[in-house]
This record gives structure tokens, C-alpha cells and sequence, in this order.
């Protein structure tokens, strides 16, 4: 991948079922097929939101640089998702072997209806947050939102 058609990315990585710090480390090697992996986070636990009941998840942030587009990204990410036990549908919130999203894709503002960059609630979510601020905490994109050291 040259480095020209290369576009920096940062991607938030959450488990709760299963073997969690297993899924996530598979998701990694998974994702590194079409993605140049730069940093990756620790894996911080935390609760889950929205489902009570529910068990902790492992969150992480990944960081890197793809050819693909934003689009691409995300069907490659479902997949990634699928081939790691990930069934859809299901409700929303519900417990998962493993949750990708896409946080932030250059510094583009997309608003698609499958898709939102940066993403719609990564501002409020500390189990994103946290560790974003550990592999990109200067990233800004252009809402002037920054991942600042939380």
C-alpha cells in the first residue's frame, strides 16, 4: 500500500463475550489484511451501555492507514465482525464477540445513512475516548472536536 493512496484511520474495538482479549487480538490480524496497523491501545475494561445485565467489555482503539473508502472500510470492518461470530441482526446494544467501529477516516465529514464520520457519539464515550487518547491525541477533525488527553 503506497503511502499516496493511503488514508489515516482510526477505529474503536469493543468484546464482551467469549474469550475478549482472544477476539480483539484476532480482529487485529484480521483487520492488518487490508489495514497498515500503526498503534494500537491497551485494552481497557469497562460496562456495558445501554443493556443492563450484560458482561464487561474489553475497549481498545486501533489506529493506521488504509486504500480503501470509507464504505469499503465498513464492509470490510462487518466482515471482520461476521468471520469473528458476530451475528446481525440483533438488538441494538446487545452483547457481541466483537464490535467495530469506525471512528475517524482522514479528516472527511460523512453522513450516509449506514454510515456517520466522525462518529455520531465517540465524544461521549469515555471507553472510546480513553483510549483513542492513547494512540491519537491530536488528532482534530474538522468539527474542531479533538481526542485530547482524557
Amino acid at each position: 500500500m503506497s503511502n499516496e493512496l493511503a488514508t489515516e484511520i482510526c477505529l474503536a474495538l469493543g468484546a464482551n463475550l467469549g474469550d475478549r482479549a482472544k477476539n480483539l487480538g484476532d480482529a487485529v490480524k484480521l483487520l492488518g489484511e487490508k489495514i497498515r496497523v500503526e498503534k494500537i491501545s491497551r485494552w481497557y475494561e469497562t460496562a456495558p451501555v445501554g443493556v443492563a445485565g450484560q458482561p464487561p467489555y474489553l475497549n481498545g482503539a486501533l489506529r493506521g492507514k488504509t486504500a480503501l473508502s470509507a464504505t469499503e472500510l465498513l464492509a470490510f470492518c462487518l466482515d471482520v465482525e461476521k468471520r469473528l461470530g458476530r451475528q446481525r441482526p440483533a438488538p441494538r446494544w446487545s452483547a457481541r464477540p466483537l464490535d467495530i467501529d469506525l471512528i475517524f477516516y482522514g479528516d472527511e465529514i460523512i453522513d450516509l445513512p449506514e454510515l456517520q464520520i466522525p462518529h455520531p457519539r465517540y465524544a461521549e464515550r469515555d471507553f472510546v475516548l480513553r483510549p483513542l487518547s492513547e494512540i491519537a491525541p491530536e488528532w482534530v477533525c474538522r468539527r474542531r472536536r479533538a481526542v485530547a488527553k482524557h
